[in-house]
């Protein structure tokens, strides 16, 4: 009695396929053809369901040792195989999604300065009701890529809720669209957490060998640590880098000042050659407190020795922790540093260093041994030889500084 064919392929497809990858069943369909000989991609397409489009693919890659040598290394489809990302069928989706993640109800639209308080949900809704193809799932990728995170609300409550608090963001993110068009650098300078430096505990995990983790104090009194560092930093907004000065004293505005000046000579200048002016975004206490007579002394200096026009805008109140740096760079320092013991001043400059992030992020560092003591008092006198403006909308957070060498000069 002659046995069926067709039967036969079907057999050995429903043994075989629980354990079969795409890639082994489109090599097997087509082997099965070819060996079957004329009729034969037709009848295994009847047997097994696999269609016949693919299994000519697997006839030309039985034929093609190359693709054969792709399969055989582990890949699933020859390179270039498979679905192109939504990104390239659909250029105009990432600025699309930028768009509507930028803050409406905190700020300007277009703000650089981004955070999502939006579910992944309802931006892919509205990205389908403007004619975009994309899921939850995709949008959620595309956020991740785009240097983006979800802000849990508590997090912006600090304290009072200021009425001109979404104005003010509006305010900063024409400014920095301004600026960066101008092809001026713009900067977000804030202070991280004081450090013990010494073997202290350090949240996070890291891979040690099994039973054998680092070993660290059980406290971590300060008069048990070998000092303590103080990272002020600096975050490039346009060109996604960062410089942090890691101090040992005082966290005071002539400090701050410093590390941004540090930043300049050895960072911004470079890069910005032809710049006139700088844009500084800083949240509205510590250091550089935008009522702070020394960090507005401090900036005049600065002004004064690079003839830059130097401005500031500070976040309104209650809103420190949306300050771009907070997330773009310390966040991630944190991130690369997590269960590693901080025993000395060289390994805080070094985890800091070399903190990277797939958004290209790149981060410089240096030890600041100075002494900055505090206290120091600014008179009225020299507070009123300031070269200040004052910016109409809110002046007491938004001001600016020319070089006053530059108009003697003129």
């Amino acid at each position: 009695m002659e046995t069926d064919p067709e039967a036969l392929v079907r057999g050995r497809f429903e043994l075989l396929s629980p354990t079969m990858t795409e890639a082994t069943t489109r090599l097997w369909a087509a082997a099965e053809a070819h060996a079957l000989g004329r009729g034969g991609v037709a009848l295994v397409t009847r047997a097994t369901g696999v269609s016949r489009n693919r299994i000519l693919a697997g006839l030309r890659e039985l034929e093609d040792p190359d693709l054969r040598a792709h399969l055989e290394a582990g890949r699933v489809r020859r390179p270039g195989g498979g679905r192109k990302p939504l990104t390239e069928t659909q250029p105009a989706l990432p600025e699309a999604l930028d768009r509507l993640v930028s803050p409406v109800t905190r700020g300007d639209p277009m703000s650089p300065l981004r955070w999502s308080s939006k579910s992944t949900e309802k931006l892919a809704a509205a990205l389908r009701a403007e004619g975009f193809r994309v899921s939850a799932d995709t949008v959620g990728e595309m956020l991740t890529a785009q240097g983006y995170s979800l802000q849990a609300t508590r997090k912006t409550l600090e304290g009072g809720d200021h009425p001109d608090r979404d104005a003010q963001f509006q305010h900063i993110a024409s400014e920095v669209t301004r600026m960066q068009a101008d092809g001026q650098p713009v900067i977000s300078v804030d202070c991280k957490k004081k450090e013990l430096i010494g073997p202290f505990k350090n949240a996070g995990r890291e891979w040690q060998l099994a039973g054998k983790p680092e070993a660290v104090n059980v406290y971590d009194f300060p008069d048990m640590a070998d000092g303590k560092a103080i990272p002020y930093g600096v975050y490039d907004v346009t060109r996604n880098e960062g410089w942090v000065s890691v101090g040992i004293d005082h966290d005071t505005a002539e400090f701050a000042v410093s590390t941004i000046r540090q930043w300049w000579r050895r960072m911004g200048q470079p890069q910005y050659k032809g710049a006139t002016a700088l844009y500084v975004t800083a949240d509205g206490g510590g250091s550089n407190d935008a009522r702070n007579r020394l960090w507005k002394s401090e900036l005049q200096r600065l002004a004064d020795d690079t003839g830059l026009t130097i401005h500031v805008s500070h976040l309104p109140p209650g809103t420190s922790k949306w300050n771009k740096i907070e997330h773009r760079l310390f966040g991630q320092i944190t991130t690369n540093r997590r269960g590693k013991a901080l025993v000395t001043l060289e390994a805080v400059v070094a985890l800091i260093a070399n903190t990277t992030t797939k958004t290209g992020l790149k981060v410089r560092a240096a030890a600041d041994q100075k002494r900055y003591p505090t206290g120091k008092k600014i008179t009225d006198t020299e507070t009123g030889a300031l070269a200040l403006t004052r910016s109409d909308f809110h002046g007491e957070w938004n001001y600016s500084f020319t070089s006053r060498k530059r108009s003697s000069d003129s």
